[in-house]
């Protein structure tokens, strides 16, 4: 009896073996990603999109690399330099080049550097300037401008070869750190086609331009992403998270045609003296990445908020307007809420953390959107999902989400994702075979031991 006892300790010991292997090698898949999908990134290092294609600008149009609109690029922007890049646009559509510079954290900045990008024909005719600059905060953060070729405008008409011109913006300060560092860039252009039927080209007519009450209530904790490919997805709400002086986090808030978004952001009071200009910054950001509006508050201590001014319905026919507050919430999508707190909250208040309340407010009834002549690309840049609604209810992963973190515009984000969350619902199912399967061998061996 006791060789068998022996035997049987034996075999279930084995078993017991097999399944810990079992068990660290399925997480060994699993579990990595898992916790990808769960956190954002450690530090604040500017999470690029990944699969990103690395490209170098041209000093001159000659030498410009091709960019389309499938992909998101990386690329560097020393100082004082002026780089060129190249796309291919048909006559129909509307292009848009966001530039997102990020300098290293701690590069010294001033509020009026930053960076110029504009959009170019091959006559070399500017089809749109826009620029964007560090601001009241003096502190090195991620800046995003938008170069936009627009179908029915004056200028720049006709398929052929356009120009991305991205210029940085600084003081010329002599000191080493600012001289020495490059500016790491994210390109991630996106074309929109035209319509299927022509439509009036007048602005819509009055709204209500007041500032809407903003949402109360208990905050949910919600840790932002820190680029756009990572933000996290947040809808109607109080949200609340905790940053350092120098982070920046991003959320997205889908918006639906008929819509229109309200935001705000409060920064909790701290121990200290002192008075630190544009401590918060809240930026808001359209579906292509395009700059809608932006505030800052001063702070001394004491809890301060800022919001955005009030903005329309989302609508296609506000392109026609004038304000640019108005023009840049032409589409339904995401729309980014990006927040940072300068790095000179440190020297009088302590590094921190803060805390950081923000409340979204989303308004309007939502119907359907023109009726487009052919398929934006990215497909879905422009595209609300049901599983983007429950993502902004619960802060999880909407369908944007997971195609953005795996390689935006590369046609393999959904696909990876997809494979992530079938195999972890096959390996979660495996778990539990191993389990049973462990529970049973231990049973046998006991029941032959005795």
């Amino acid at each position: 009896m006791r060789g068998r006892g022996g035997t049987a300790r034996g075999r279930g010991g084995a078993a017991a073996r097999c399944a810990v292997v079992l068990l660290l090698g399925l997480w060994s898949l699993v579990g990595p990603a898992a916790a990808a999908r769960a956190d954002p990134p450690a530090g604040d290092a500017y999470a690029f999109t990944p699969g990103a294609r690395t490209v170098v600008g041209a000093p001159d149009t000659a030498g410009a690399v091709l960019l389309d609109a499938l992909h998101t690029y990386r690329s560097s922007l020393p100082r004082a330099a002026r780089l060129y890049y190249r796309l291919r646009l048909t006559a129909a559509e509307t292009a848009y080049v966001p530039v997102t510079a990020v300098p290293p954290p701690d590069a010294a900045v001033s509020a009026t550097d930053g960076i110029r990008v504009s959009l170019r024909n091959a006559n070399g005719t500017s089809c749109s300037y826009a620029s964007a600059r560090f601001g009241a905060g003096i502190s090195p953060r991620p800046v995003t401008a938008l170069g936009q070729r627009e179908t029915g405008k004056a200028l720049c008409q006709g398929s052929g070869t356009y120009y991305l011109l991205v210029e940085r913006l600084d003081t010329g300060r002599a000191d080493a750190t600012a001289g020495a560092a490059r500016w790491d860039l994210e390109i991630a252009p996106v074309t929109e086609p035209g319509l299927a039927r022509a439509g009036s080209t007048a602005p819509p007519r009055a709204w209500d331009s007041a500032s809407p009450e903003p949402p109360s209530g208990r905050p949910r904790e919600r840790s932002g992403g820190t680029g756009f490919a990572t933000a996290r997805t947040v809808g109607q709400g109080v949200w609340r998270t905790a940053l350092a002086p120098g982070e920046t986090r991003f959320y997205k808030v889908p918006v639906d045609w008929g819509q229109r978004l309200h935001a705000s952001a409060e920064l909790g009071g701290a121990q200290g003296h002192g008075y630190v200009g544009g401590a918060l910054t809240l930026s808001l950001h359209n579906p292509v990445r395009g700059a809608v509006d932006d505030s800052s508050a001063g702070y001394t201590g004491t809890a301060k908020p800022t919001a955005l001014a009030p903005l329309p319905p989302v609508e296609y026919a506000n392109r026609y307007a004038v304000p640019a507050g108005v023009t840049s919430v032409r589409f339904a999508g995401d729309y980014y809420l990006v927040v940072h707190l300068s790095t000179r909250l440190a020297e009088p208040f302590g590094r921190g953390p803060y805390e950081v309340t923000l409340r979204v407010r989303v308004d309007g009834r939502a119907h359907a959107g023109p009726a487009y002549d052919g398929g934006p690309v990215p497909e879905d840049v422009f595209t609300i999902s049901d599983a983007d609604r429950a993502a902004a209810l619960t802060g999880g992963l909407g369908n944007a989400d997971t195609g953005a973190a795996e390689g935006r515009g590369d046609g393999r984000g959904d696909g990876v994702m997809r494979l992530v969350a079938v195999g972890g619902i096959g390996s979660g199912t495996a778990l539990l075979l191993v389990l049973g399967g462990w529970t049973v061998a231990a049973r046998r061996a006991h029941a032959r031991a005795r």
